[in-house]
């Protein structure tokens, strides 16, 4: 009996795991550092100063690579090019499995590159090819040096019928 009800858990938690493809973060915020500091996010170093967003979200679909995000308002936070986006003509997002590489390999995997506006905004729907492993995501914007400028917030999963 005990070995039909362990059964049992072990397939509904397997069906539940496998429904909550879609990954999303509700929020979008710059790196928050000193100028010159480092405050890298796995094995991915931080921009050279602090950024801001007015706004922005990302979702994943784990399952099929689907997704998309948008940041508004990121811009530097100091310096000469307060304010602005300074030389930053590009971003692309990141999304970053098992940061850290405590649970499987840290495995970047980047969006294609999209433009940044002057005011800071971007947008980009896309199809990655995600890890069979992704434990832990964040999702990062990244410039062209490679470097993150801003993270995905509020993360949450939904099922794949609300994507």
């Amino acid at each position: 009996m005990k070995k039909a009800i362990l059964l049992s858990l072990t397939l509904c938690a397997g069906a539940f795991a496998q429904s909550n493809t879609v990954v999303r973060w509700r929020g979008m915020e710059g790196v928050i550092t000193a100028p010159g500091t480092d405050n890298p996010v796995g094995q991915i170093h931080s921009g050279a100063g602090p950024w801001t967003a007015r706004s922005g979200s990302a979702r994943v679909n784990l399952a099929n690579g689907e997704g998309s995000f948008d940041v508004e308002g990121l811009v530097l936070n100091g310096g000469p090019s307060t304010g602005s986006p300074g030389g930053v003509a590009s971003v692309v997002g990141t999304l970053l499995c098992n940061p850290g590489g405590g649970s499987g390999t840290e495995t970047p995997v980047d969006t294609p590159a999209t433009p940044l506006s002057p005011d800071g905004d971007a947008g980009l729907s896309f199809r990655i090819n995600v890890p069979s492993v992704c434990n832990n995501p964040v999702f990062l914007i990244r410039v062209g040096s490679g470097r993150w400028i801003a993270t995905g917030t509020k993360p949450a999963s939904s099922s794949q019928s609300e994507y």
